[in-house]
């Protein structure tokens, strides 16, 4: 059974920073794509930010520039650095897992951010 534990959510006031981190564990293999994705209140759920096995990423406009990601491919870990955070980033982020493997997309239980003004 696959596992994505996802951690570092909580309450920020404007400005601050949160690293959010993702551990996949269990029958998972051939991992291409981990990041992360939020969903805010009515709205769609969006990407954040990805990266590819081989390095590559692709941040949001959103938080380019104030957003790292960062992986670990022998662990299966991805990690999501804040800064400068602002209330529209309030949201629930959502670790994400896509395989070459079926079934291909998984989806983390989702951590609550709040950013407060």
């Amino acid at each position: 059974q696959v596992h994505l534990v996802e951690s570092g959510g909580g309450l920020v006031q404007a400005g601050g920073s949160l690293r959010l981190s993702c551990a996949a564990s269990g029958s998972i293999f051939s991992v291409n794509v981990m990041g992360w994705y939020r969903q805010a209140p009515g709205k769609q759920r969006e990407l954040v930010a990805i990266m590819h096995s081989g390095g590559s990423t692709n941040y949001a406009d959103s938080v380019k520039g104030r957003s790292t990601i960062s992986r670990d491919n022998a662990k299966n870990t991805v990690s999501l650095q804040m800064n400068s955070l602002k209330p529209e980033d309030t949201a629930v982020y959502y670790c994400y897992v896509y395989t070459i493997t079926a079934p291909r997309v998984y989806w983390g239980q989702g951590t609550q951010v709040t950013v407060s003004s």
